[in-house]
């Protein structure tokens, strides 16, 4: 018995087999995923015989594991609008979304970014 996998499904396995190795090159080259994770090919023949048991349906499937991409950090401030419903933002500076900063504006933002209103001027009083 002598099958080659060049020339199986008339050659259609190869070229899945082809194209999923270039998922995985692409994969391995793509700097948001961990360069250490393990990537897989797999090639899986499924064979269902006829009744007569001389015939047999075949399925090739050939598919890829890929690493995923890497998380992105972040974080969110959690708390109440006026009408009780809870609500959610990013935070994008800092870890208090009370601290204040200056937007490249110029404008007077919160950790989430949004502008400040009552800003209060101490300076008189040093």
């Amino acid at each position: 018995m002598s099958i080659s996998i060049d020339q199986l499904a008339g050659g259609g396995a190869s070229e899945r087999i082809q194209r999923e190795l270039n998922k995985i090159a692409e994969n391995v080259l793509d700097p948001n995923t961990k360069p250490d994770a393990v990537r897989k090919l797999t090639i899986e023949v499924s064979i269902k015989p006829n009744e007569a048991r001389q015939l047999g349906d075949a399925e090739i499937t050939v598919k890829s594991s890929l690493a995923p991409a890497k998380g992105l950090p972040s974080a969110f401030v959690f708390d109440y609008d006026g009408k009780g419903n809870a609500v959610m933002k990013e935070l994008k500076m800092g870890k208090d979304r009370d601290q204040t900063a200056f937007a490249d504006n110029g404008e007077i933002v919160d950790g989430t970014g949004t502008p400040v209103k009552n800003v209060v001027n101490l300076t008189p009083f040093r």
